[in-house]
């Protein structure tokens, strides 16, 4: 649209090199960032509108410091209007669905279906009888394993001829929570739950080449802090201990120490105010800044960038007795951060982890480049405002 308002129909026929690479990398830009946000705004949770400006502004940079580094001549202000439009046409599109937009859902009222189906930003319809009637809805939730009567087996079977999208009961609840109930692991069998290898490879070497890339900004950082704390209190300036990683192999981690030196108490920290957290210790906690170790941890492959948060010796062992399934969540390598930290925020006692593994579980079994790239976003988001810290 503003190739042909500023330069008119005869574009086509009269445009230079220049022109043309600058409506490609736009056009290419537009279909990148619109892609990106859809993708994400389906994960649970997430709102497109959020996510427009900040993956926008991703998708049409990234294309400009490539023609930048290769000197090519494009037109700057053509690309910065047609940026600006699609960061506008995408930000007040997606508010416009969420706010008038609402999800209507028709649930077969047999087995576990009723039970999920509740709340969740959604209009749920209960149907008493195998039939719509004139009821409009954007699908029909049904507990698939339930042993369902033969004239709502037809019904559904009708539904799916008319192209009403037919749901499992407990997909649904985790498409719509972002979590996998512990209950009903046995229900998705193990194999289901397990992490796709060959994006497992690829996230390897984003990991990596992402912590090479960042070192000039990161170093300067963690010698600051280093310094910081070093000035502040007597010992060590990294805290090491040993936490339970990939495949239930013990590692030493690393971290900034944020303690002082022989201060007695539990293996965890109960609250922000526990007394043995240093003036330095509760700011690099707030913003995560104790964590920038940590890379030095992916680089040896112990950990990843995005992935399960690993437990100290203690509270696996701790958690493996009280909790269902605790050791399935090592079957990825942990993470800095993860789907449960941005989600949740911490979380030590065994009610909090039971909630803790069933976002790591949704993880595990839905781990993707998109959901990992919404964990970096609210990554950020979490950094800047201190959420979850303790």
């Amino acid at each position: 649209m503003p190739t042909l308002v500023s330069q008119g129909g005869s574009f086509w026929l009269t445009a230079d090199q220049a022109q043309w690479l600058t409506f490609l990398l736009t056009a290419l830009a537009y279909w990148w960032s619109i892609t990106t946000v859809q993708r994400m705004g389906r994960l649970p949770g997430a709102c497109a509108y959020l996510l427009s400006i900040p993956a926008t502004s991703v998708c049409f940079a990234i294309p400009y410091l490539v023609v930048l580094i290769s000197e090519s001549e494009v037109l700057n202000e053509l690309y910065l209007v047609g940026y600006l439009l699609t960061m506008l046409y995408g930000t007040v599109g997606y508010w416009i669905e969420r706010h008038f937009k609402v999800i209507k859902l028709a649930v077969v009222p047999f087995g576990k279906a009723p039970s999920l189906c509740h709340n969740h930003g959604v209009d749920w319809h209960s149907l008493g009888t195998p039939a719509l009637g004139n009821v409009g809805v954007d699908g029909v939730v049904a507990d698939l394993y339930d042993d369902l009567p033969s004239e709502w087996e037809r019904f559904l079977a009708d539904c799916t001829l008319r192209r009403i999208p037919v749901y499992h009961a407990t997909t649904t609840y985790e498409w719509l929570t972002g979590r996998v109930q512990l209950g009903h692991l046995y229900e998705n069998r193990y194999g289901s739950l397990h992490p796709d290898e060959g994006y497992e490879v690829l996230k390897r070497c984003l990991d990596l080449s992402t912590v090479v890339i960042t070192l000039p900004v990161t170093l300067p950082l963690m010698a600051i802090t280093a310094l910081a704390i070093r000035l502040e209190s007597e010992g060590p300036v990294l805290f090491t201990q040993q936490r339970m990683g990939f495949q239930c192999r013990p590692f030493t981690v690393y971290k900034f120490r944020s303690m002082f030196i022989g201060q007695q108490g539990i293996g965890y920290t109960v609250d922000s105010d526990d007394p043995r957290i240093t003036r330095v210790g509760k700011v690099i906690r707030k913003y995560r800044v104790d964590e920038l170790p940590q890379l030095f941890n992916v680089l040896k492959g112990d950990m990843s960038l995005i992935g399960p948060r690993p437990e100290s010796m203690d509270l696996a062992n701790w958690y493996q007795k009280d909790v269902p399934f605790f050791h399935y969540r090592h079957v990825v390598r942990p993470g800095i951060s993860g789907w449960a930290q941005v989600e949740q925020g911490y979380a030590a006692e065994v009610d909090g982890m039971n909630c803790k593994l069933e976002y790591d579980f949704y993880y595990i079994k839905n781990i993707s480049f998109w959901l990992d790239l919404l964990i970096v976003m609210r990554t950020i988001r979490t950094v800047l405002t201190g959420f979850g810290s303790r």
